[in-house]
């Protein structure tokens, strides 16, 4: 962290595909099927709703969706953000498995650390839906 910004990276290792991974993370109507706490993904051009399981609604803009990078960026549109990037990153390794990095960067700092939480647990919750499938 620095200052009031902060920012938070997690990675996971999952043992699928790089393409396959890709399919699920960079559909941003498909959150809600890998992203704990979240009940619903309603998408709209380059914007998105996502509805946590206590019915709140977040409003964030789709900035990135590169299927070459299988790179997936967004920007929450909230009130209690200064400023947000989220960034899902999906590499292929080279030997069936793929690299999946998460990470956040907000204003307040705050609100990095307790996003940055639920991205540990969406990583597991798609390593175990991806491994499943195998």
């Amino acid at each position: 962290m620095n200052g009031r910004r902060g920012s938070v990276r997690y990675e996971k290792r999952i043992d699928a595909p790089a393409d396959d991974v890709w399919e699920l993370v960079g559909d941003p109507a498909r959150l809600c099927e890998w992203f704990p706490g979240i009940v619903s993904s309603a998408v709209d051009g380059d914007e998105r709703v996502v509805t946590t399981a206590t019915g709140l609604p977040i409003p964030e803009r789709l900035l990135t969706v590169d299927p070459l990078l299988r790179r997936f960026q967004y920007r929450i549109d909230a009130p209690m953000f200064h400023e947000h990037l989220g960034t899902i990153d999906v590499f292929d390794l080279g030997d069936g498995t793929s690299l999946v990095a998460y990470s956040t960067d907000a204003d307040p700092a705050t609100l990095a650390l307790l996003i940055g939480g639920g991205t540990a647990g969406a990583l597991d919750e798609l390593r175990t839906i991806m491994e499943s499938r195998n």
